[in-house]
């Protein structure tokens, strides 16, 4: 049971704009993921499994689409799973797991899904266990299900705009946090750690990621590509692009 927030939905808010200071088009990405799980249904509900969820902010959006959704947050962060268990209440399952570990989704409640959704989350994985993922996940679609990532992925066709984009973006962002209009990512942390209900599992994340994250790892869309067909899925392509950001697709 998550620990009680007297009010999940004002922590979501503050994590949709920290989070939109380094993604501005953000909701573009989660309509353009939303589409493409839209586009393999047959008329029925969906059942999606938000990995690496964090707050849940794929769910939340995913049931405001499709309202009888049966939907699934993984994550391995206690924090941000209270705030998703708070503000999702009955509406989804919740499921603490390591996708570090082969063997995490046993914890799964289903054994297919019609979509499985991740965004800007998977990069901090190693290439190795990244690809090995990807093969996982091929098994817990449906024959058809649709598994879309979107992250960093630049395209490395055009590697020196990229990097006027990234600088352009950087520039953007720290004049945001001069402001003050919103908050960076340290700075969310300090105020959920000094929170008297997520304060301690901010204390326990620690214990998770002692170092903090792996170094953020970001190859091309083009790496992704190969390395969804490499894992046996039938139809991969890039489904959304900003800047160097996209979103992939792949159909089992």
């Amino acid at each position: 049971m998550s620990p009680y927030i007297t009010d999940p939905w004002a922590w979501q808010e503050s994590w949709d704009r920290q989070q939109e200071a380094y993604l501005p088009d953000r909701e573009h990405r989660f309509t353009a993921m939303l589409d493409t799980v839209d586009a393999v249904l047959d008329g029925r509900p969906p059942r999606v499994l938000d990995l690496a969820g964090g707050t849940g902010t794929l769910t939340l959006r995913t049931l405001s689409r499709f309202p009888a959704a049966e939907a699934t947050v993984v994550d391995l962060d206690p924090a941000l799973l209270a705030i998703a268990g708070a503000s999702l209440a009955d509406r989804a399952t919740i499921i603490t797991a390591d996708l570090n570990t082969p063997g995490w989704q046993a914890a799964l409640p289903h054994h297919e899904y019609d979509a499985v959704l991740t965004a800007t989350a998977l990069h901090w994985l190693p290439a190795d266990r990244l690809g090995q993922l990807y093969a996982e996940l091929r098994d817990v679609l449906r024959p058809g299900g649709v598994f879309v990532n979107a992250d960093h992925m630049p395209d490395d066709t055009v590697p020196e705009l990229t990097k006027r984009l990234l600088d352009r973006a950087r520039d953007r962002r720290t004049a945001r946090y001069a402001a003050g209009s919103t908050l960076s990512w340290s700075d969310w942390w300090e105020r959920a750690e000094a929170d008297p209900v997520l304060g301690p599992l901010v204390a326990q994340r620690r214990t998770i990621y002692p170092t903090g994250h792996s170094p953020e790892w970001n190859p091309p869309a083009s790496w992704h590509l190969a390395a969804l067909t490499e894992a046996g899925f039938g139809e991969v392509g890039t489904v959304w692009r900003g800047g160097p950001d996209a979103a992939v697709a792949a159909v089992r």
